[in-house]
């Protein structure tokens, strides 16, 4: 019965390691055509007209790309030098 308890305690431990590895937050990194980038766990559904780019978290730019960091929190993007809500 105690080797039964252990398997079954291994297994409940193991389960919610996976839960954990599955449930992770994936971040993004964000660019706009003005250079501005920022990082986000969340994917949104950016409008069109915002012209932005969503790369995977180890994304970088080139030696002669012109970019810069620009964070904030919450939902919304950079536009000319100002963030704007959605």
């Amino acid at each position: 019965m105690k080797a039964l308890s252990k398997i079954a305690a291994a297994a409940l431990l193991g389960a919610g390691a996976l839960t954990l590895a599955a449930t992770s937050a994936s971040a993004r990194i964000v660019c706009n055509t003005d250079g501005d980038c920022w990082h986000t766990t969340t994917v949104y559904d950016y409008p069109p007209a915002t012209g932005v780019v969503i790369h995977e978290d180890n994304w970088a730019w080139g030696p002669s790309d012109k970019y810069r960091w620009r964070e904030h929190e919450g939902r919304g993007y950079w536009r000319g030098g100002a963030w704007v809500d959605f």
